[in-house]
This record gives C-alpha cells, sequence and structure tokens, in this order.
C-alpha cells in the first residue's frame, strides 16, 4: 500500500504487449513499462490484471484507444483506485490511470470558478480554493477521490438533500471520446451527453477538463450538533425534519443492534458559520488549521492503527465498538470543527480497510423511498443477523432526485453497510446480497455503481428500466461505436 492508501501496484512482466506495440509501432512516444498489472479495487475484495498506461495528456489518451483498437482490446479508466467494486478493473484489458492530468488550470478567486483537470483530487482542489475563502459545494467521505472519478459516479454527500449531486455544481466540461473527437459539454451545450457523461462511470469518453463552481464560506470552521437516535424510526425521521434546517446531515448507524434498538444511532447536523460569526477565519482557512493529525493523544501514530483495529474486526469485536460508540453518543452537544475533520471521515485511520484482513470488504449501498425506507432497511438489517452476517458500520443521509442519466437519487435516504470478507462468508455474504438486491427493488428503491459488486444485469435492468438503458446504449454507440470503453462492472451490469 502507498501512503495514501491506494492499492499498490503488483507488477508481473508479459512481454505480449511489447510485441504488439513494436510491431504496429503505435505508441512510440507513450513509455507504457511493458508490464501487466495486478490491481485492487479500495476493499481489496476483487481484483484483475491490465496493461497499466498512465497519460499525461491528451494526445497520449488518443493514443491509448488507437492501440487498443488495433489489439482489440478495451480501456477502463481509473483514478486514485477508491471505488468499492470493479468500476475501475479491466480484467485483460488496458487501463488508463488518470492521476498524471493533475493539474488545477485556472482559478477565479473573486467567482469561485475552478478549471482543473481530472487526476486532480479533491485534496488538490480544496486547499487551492480554501485560502481565498471557498470550499467544493460536494465532496465524498475521502479527499483521496479524483475529480474525473468524482464525476464518472457523480458522487453525493452529507448535503444531497441541498446541494445536489457534484455533476450539478459543473459549469462545462471538456472531453476526448473513443473516437478521438474532442467536445465541450455544458447544460445547454450537447446536453445530453453532459448529462450522461457525468455519471457515465467512465464508458462513454474521457473528461480533460472541469470547470465547477466552489461555495462561498466564511470560516474554515462548521458548527456541528450531536445527538442520539433510539431505533431506525428515529434516525430517518429526524434526518428527514432536520434536513431543510441544516447544511449537511448525516447518521451513524448502530449495525450490529437488535430488537427495539434496531437502527439506534447518531445524528450530525452541521451548518456554515456565516460572515463574522467566527473571529479569526484568516487563521482556521489557513491549510495547516485544517490538517488532520498524524497521532492519536499525540502518542500513537496512526499509520499503525490499521494493525491495532484487526483483532476487533470481527462480530464480536464489532458490536462491543458500536455499542461503546452508541453508548458514548448518548450526550447531545455542539462543537465547532474544522471542514476537513468533518468531511474526511475515511481520512482519519489511513489504510483503515487493511484492517478487514486479507479478503478486504466490500459496501452495499441501497436508496430508497421514504415510504419505504424505515420497512425495508429494518427487514434487512435483522436479516443481516439471521445469516449471522452483521454489518460493522452504517451510515445514512438524506437525498433528493436529479436529472443525470445514470441516477441514484431519489426523494428519500440512502443507507451503506459494509461487510467483511472472508473465504469462508463470500458465498454466504454474495447471497445475501443478491437477497438485499431483491428487497430494495420491491420497494421502489436504488442502487450507486461506485459502491456494490454484487449487482446483476437483471438487477440493473429492473432498476433503471428499459428507458434508460436504451438511452445510455444509443449515446455509447454514437461515443464510442467499437465499444473500445468497458471496465469489468460494465461487463457484470450491462447486458451487450
Amino acid at each position: 500500500m502507498d501512503d495514501a492508501g491506494h492499492s499498490a501496484y503488483s507488477i508481473n512482466y508479459f512481454p505480449a504487449l511489447e510485441f504488439l506495440i513494436e510491431s504496429e509501432n503505435i505508441m512510440s512516444t507513450i513509455t507504457l513499462e511493458n508490464n501487466f498489472t495486478k490491481l485492487e479495487n479500495f476493499g481489496h475484495s476483487m481484483s484483475a490484471s491490465s496493461y497499466l498506461f498512465c497519460p499525461p495528456n491528451e494526445e497520449q489518451i488518443k493514443e491509448a484507444f488507437t492501440l487498443a483498437k488495433k489489439n482489440d482490446l478495451t480501456v477502463t479508466l481509473r483514478g486514485t483506485g477508491l471505488s468499492y467494486n470493479d468500476a475501475a478493473l479491466n480484467g485483460g484489458g488496458i487501463l488508463l490511470d488518470m492521476t498524471s492530468m493533475n493539474r488545477i488550470l485556472e482559478w477565479n478567486p473573486e467567482t469561485g470558478l475552478v478549471k482543473a483537470e481530472p487526476g486532480v483530487t479533491l485534496q488538490q482542489l480544496w486547499q487551492h480554493v480554501l485560502p481565498d475563502g471557498w470550499w467544493p459545494p460536494v465532496v465524498s467521505g475521502t479527499m483521496m477521490t479524483t475529480l474525473g472519478g468524482c464525476l464518472g459516479a457523480n458522487i453525493h454527500g452529507k448535503n444531497n438533500f441541498k446541494a445536489g449531486t457534484l455533476g450539478e455544481h459543473v459549469v462545462e466540461f471538456t472531453a476526448i471520446l473513443p473516437t478521438g473527437a474532442q467536445i465541450t459539454c455544458a447544460p445547454k451545450k450537447n446536453g445530453d451527453l453532459f448529462y450522461a457523461l457525468i455519471s457515465g462511470l467512465g464508458l462513454l469518453g474521457v473528461f480533460t477538463s472541469i470547470t465547477i463552481q466552489m461555495k462561498k464560506i466564511y470560516s474554515g470552521l462548521i458548527e456541528v450538533d450531536a445527538f442520539p437516535v433510539h431505533n431506525l424510526k428515529e434516525m430517518l425521521d429526524a434526518l428527514e425534519q432536520g434536513a431543510p434546517e441544516n447544511d449537511y446531515i448525516v447518521g451513524w448507524l448502530d449495525t450490529t443492534a437488535r430488537g427495539k434498538g434496531v437502527g439506534r444511532g447518531q445524528i450530525h447536523a452541521a451548518n456554515y458559520l456565516p460572515a463574522g460569526a467566527d473571529p479569526n477565519p484568516g487563521k482556521t482557512q489557513r491549510l495547516d488549521y485544517q490538517h488532520l493529525p498524524a497521532t492519536l493523544f499525540l502518542v500513537i501514530p496512526k499509520s499503525i492503527l490499521h494493525h491495532l483495529m484487526r483483532p476487533f474486526v470481527n462480530n464480536l469485536g464489532a458490536w462491543a465498538i458500536n455499542t461503546a460508540k452508541y453508548i458514548a453518543s448518548l450526550r447531545k452537544h455542539t462543537f465547532r470543527q474544522s471542514f476537513a475533520s468533518f468531511q474526511f471521515l475515511l481520512d482519519y485511520v489511513p489504510d483503515w480497510e487493511l484492517s478487514y484482513g486479507r479478503d478486504g470488504l466490500i459496501q452495499y449501498q441501497s436508496f430508497l423511498p421514504k415510504e419505504t425506507a424505515l420497512e425495508t432497511w429494518t427487514k434487512m438489517l435483522n436479516l443481516s443477523h439471521q445469516y449471522g452476517l452483521p454489518s460493522y458500520l452504517g451510515v445514512t443521509k438524506r437525498h433528493r432526485p436529479d436529472v443525470f442519466l445514470i441516477s441514484h437519487a431519489l426523494d428519500g435516504f440512502s443507507l451503506a453497510l459494509d461487510f467483511k470478507v472472508t473465504r469462508r462468508n463470500r458465498q454466504k455474504l454474495s447471497q445475501m446480497l443478491q437477497e438485499f438486491d431483491q428487497i430494495v427493488l420491491e420497494a421502489g428503491g436504488r442502487f450507486y455503481f461506485a459502491k456494490n459488486s454484487e449487482t446483476t444485469s437483471e438487477t440493473t435492468l429492473r432498476f433503471l428500466g428499459k428507458d434508460t438503458i436504451k438511452r445510455f446504449k444509443t449515446l455509447k454507440k454514437r461515443t464510442d461505436p467499437n465499444n473500445l470503453l468497458e471496465s469489468d462492472l460494465y461487463k457484470r451490469i450491462f447486458e451487450k
């Protein structure tokens, strides 16, 4: 693993691609390193070997497509590799690691408009704009994700009910299509492609520049109200009632609780500080003030914490930790917290996913209408206990619909559940998650393709509907007539 928590590359020499390059003389300007590389998903529960290529510019992206076409290979895009599933894996094909295209091209501190390349991470972005009094309008739970990956999945945050998805704040983007064509898209310019490439899972084209509107802020602090909820009904009621009154709201769920306590947990509702509320905004907006500490209690290096956590990542340990956390959450309190500390909980412990062991973890996230969420998630949580496979972490959010083509959003809530994978439980876990899918579909629910790893093409058809899939495939035929852009996720969820 590298120091950012990403999957390390396991390099195995594979001479076939070298022969193809030399014989066709296609990529003479590209340093491909002639290797076949094994890559993993973020949770280390899925892997695939691909020809790895890191294009630093648009011309070499085009050359990669030329190579793929002439050698009957497919291409998949990858940022920092933080998807929980196979969205950035491509067994036997070419994988374009886009992290070398990581320049911030333009920044206007007066208007809050930023133009950046797709490999720019959220960390780079917020660190660039925060000193001038701006913040990204939507962020993921980790700052290590790239803009291209965020838009491919059209990420949501703890403020989805108010700010929508990240794609809603994009003013314009440029992209290269697998045909070699270069396009510029905005809501009113090539609008069909604008709303499809954003959310399109990297299957229609490659972002080359992205212009996004930032959010004006007046402090590097955010005010947080934390309070307990005693069951799932209270959790969903608090999200529903609290959303209109707050800028952010999120719930932590004790997924090990049973009986009347199913769904108990803690709500964090947060708000931006208005102008003048922070006596020293110049200080709190400095990057060093936002720094996440590298040690626990000023003594224990966080880099070793995942080793210390591993003995507790089991059913008994998860029950003990969740119970202790719930008891500690029973005291209501209000506090001010730095933006980075509030937004990026997944970055508190480097490499935390390694604590789940050698077979990793998967995350299952479902989105349900507010009318069916309580009954459906109660059923699913109880079912996980019947299987003996409780989730070790649960997070709930409030959502609103959006107009992007591949959309997970609706007027309701989401619940993300983390499950440990072992060689002994993998088959049973897959069976349980397939049952979850049917339960969610029957309740009018939706899924998020950056997370779930068990979704089948049949489930995708029921979830998206024939019309949406037809529109997507029509656009794909137009932008990618040779089906060069494919990923393991694409092969799993879409029938050709």
